[in-house]
C-alpha cells in the first residue's frame, strides 16, 4: 500500500474512532468520568493531536514527530499540574528524545521508510529511558534505586556496553 493511501486509511480510522467515542459519551453519560478535565496542559496535548491530524490530511507522515513532541510535553505538564510536582522537570526533560522516537515509529507506520524509522525510534526511546532513570535517580526521585545510587553509574555503563555489543552483532548479521 502506498504512503498516501496508508495515511488516508489512518486518518479515516482515527476519525471513526473519535466519532464512536463521542457517540458513546452521548448515549452513556457515565463514560464522561473517563475523560480527563480540560486543564490548560490538555490544550497542549490537543495541539499535538491537531499537528498529527494536519500531517495526515496533507499526507506528510513526518509531522508525527513534532506532534509527538508537543503532545508528550503536554503529558509531562499535565502530570506536573495535577500533582504539583514542578521539580520533576529536572529529569522529565529526558523524555523528549523518547517522544521523538515515538514520532519516528508513528511516521514509519504511516508510510515513511518503516524499517529505518522503527529502528531509529526504538534507539531514541531506549536512550531516553536510560537518561530518565539516571537523572531521576540522581535527583532522588526513584526510591527503588536509592540504596544502589553509588552503583548506578557502573550499572549504566555495563548495560550501555551490552546494548552496543548486541547492536553491533545484529548489524553484522544483516550485512
Amino acid at each position: 500500500m502506498e504512503r498516501r493511501a496508508r495515511t488516508q486509511l489512518a486518518l479515516g480510522l482515527f476519525l471513526i474512532l473519535v466519532a464512536a467515542f463521542l457517540a458513546a459519551l452521548r448515549f452513556y453519560p457515565p463514560l464522561r468520568a473517563l475523560v480527563p478535565p480540560l486543564d490548560w496542559p490538555m490544550w497542549v496535548i490537543i495541539a499535538g493531536g491537531i499537528i498529527l491530524l494536519i500531517g495526515l490530511l496533507v499526507g506528510a507522515p513526518g509531522m508525527a514527530v513534532p506532534a509527538c513532541i508537543v503532545a508528550g510535553i503536554g503529558g509531562i505538564l499535565y502530570y506536573q499540574n495535577i500533582t504539583d510536582d514542578w521539580e520533576s522537570w529536572a529529569y522529565a526533560w529526558t523524555l523528549i528524545p523518547g517522544f521523538v522516537g515515538a514520532g519516528n515509529i508513528l511516521a514509519g507506520i504511516l508510510g515513511q521508510n518503516f524499517r529505518t524509522s522503527v529502528r531509529q525510534g526504538l534507539n531514541l526511546i531506549v536512550i531516553s529511558v536510560v537518561l530518565f532513570v539516571v537523572f531521576a535517580a540522581i535527583f532522588g526521585r526513584l526510591v527503588i534505586l536509592r540504596p544502589y545510587r553509588e552503583y548506578l553509574l557502573a550499572g549504566l555503563c555495563f548495560l550501555l556496553g551490552l546494548w552496543f555489543i548486541v547492536r553491533s552483532l545484529t548489524r553484522s548479521r544483516k550485512e
